[in-house]
């Protein structure tokens, strides 16, 4: 098969790789028909991520057709078309009876890390009872790629932790793919103002006609006083932080409202400075959280009634011999415009 396949910092190639077979009584084989490449795939492919070693197959995204289950796999059968989760979880362990999927003891985000993912014709699917998810009739499959990760990581990890309610006032740094999956999910809880932070006017243009009340484009304005100037001095209840840079990270700690919540969401490469001489006496609380996908059920139930629409996040769509000129794309956002990609299999 043809798998997209990483050889270490700055180096991947699309290869012939062997086809997956079963390695436990809980796993699938899922023929892959629709993948994406995810910023997480870029962090790892600059060496931001020790846990995924070179010869890995990339990818924790898609959707697909069962083609094989293992005999203790009780719910999917051969043919069945499923939604791949980025999250691997048992749910029998301490981890996962807790609701964090993304800790499980023999799971967790491991496809495209610690085993080979799903930017292939084929993908093994541990735990495939708990980490896969029937595809609902009448639902276009690529908008589903959008629910395997960056949908419910913008809802779980900064909407939910953000404690974002009815009349908050929030600010999301960051207007790329996630930060606009926070926006989006922010809406169902109403708040008073959302305002999107970014330097890339287009994804700001994008930000806007996805419900931003207001956007700040930091090439031209400095950012934390534009949104004191928002909330009249008072800072946000919420600062998403969804780029996984110290400069973010150090912004959000400026704007953030005394009772507010700091939820990063970035992944970082490096350390970001924390500023206790600032914080200390504001009651400030900072959340931390790899998604679990536990709201990925009720996800699918708002895309499915028409609520929710990942399609608006997808911008480009490429053949899987094309996937290097993918990855160029997506890495070159502020030059093409990408959101997010579309990889088909066919």
């Amino acid at each position: 098969m043809k798998a997209l396949v990483y050889h270490g910092p700055g180096k991947k190639s699309l290869d012939e790789r062997p086809a997956p077979t079963l390695a436990a009584a809980t796993d699938a084989i899922v023929r892959v028909t629709h993948t994406t490449i995810c910023g997480t795939d870029l962090h790892i492919l600059k060496g931001d991520v020790p846990s995924c070693e070179a010869g890995r197959v990339l990818g924790h995204e898609g959707v697909g057709v069962v083609e094989q289950v293992g005999a203790a796999v009780a719910v999917f059968r051969p043919g069945d078309r499923v939604l791949i989760s980025c999250i691997s979880s048992c749910g029998k362990c301490e981890a996962c009876r807790r609701g964090m999927y993304s800790h499980c003891a023999t799971g967790g985000w491991i496809l495209g890390n610690r085993i080979d993912g799903t930017q292939a014709e084929y993908a093994r699917i541990p735990h495939a009872d708990t980490s896969l998810y029937r595809v609902p009739p009448g639902v276009e499959e690529e908008a589903l790629v959008m629910l395997s990760d960056i949908l419910p990581t913008g809802f779980e990890c900064g909407v939910l932790n953000g404690r974002v309610q009815p009349g908050s006032t929030v600010a999301i740094v960051g207007a790329g793919p996630i930060g606009l999956a926070a926006l989006l999910t922010a809406q169902f809880y109403a708040p008073a103002q959302i305002i999107m932070i970014d330097r890339d006017r287009r994804r700001l243009d994008v930000a806007r006609t996805f419900g931003a009340s207001a956007c700040i484009d930091i090439a031209q304005t400095d950012p934390a006083t534009e949104t004191l100037r928002l909330t009249d001095g008072a800072g946000v209840d919420c600062a998403v932080e969804a780029v996984g840079v110290p400069e973010s990270f150090e912004l959000c700690q400026s704007i953030v409202a005394a009772g507010g919540t700091i939820a990063n969401v970035g992944v970082h490469g490096v350390k970001a400075d924390l500023h206790l001489e600032t914080l200390w006496d504001r009651n400030i609380t900072i959340t931390t959280r790899l998604v679990d996908t536990v709201s990925t059920p009720m996800l699918l139930k708002t895309v499915r009634a028409g609520r929710l629409k990942p399609m608006q996040l997808i911008t480009h769509r490429f053949k899987l011999d094309r996937v290097l000129d993918a990855y160029d794309t997506f890495g070159k956002a502020a030059e093409s415009g990408a959101l997010k990609v579309i990889i088909e299999m066919a």
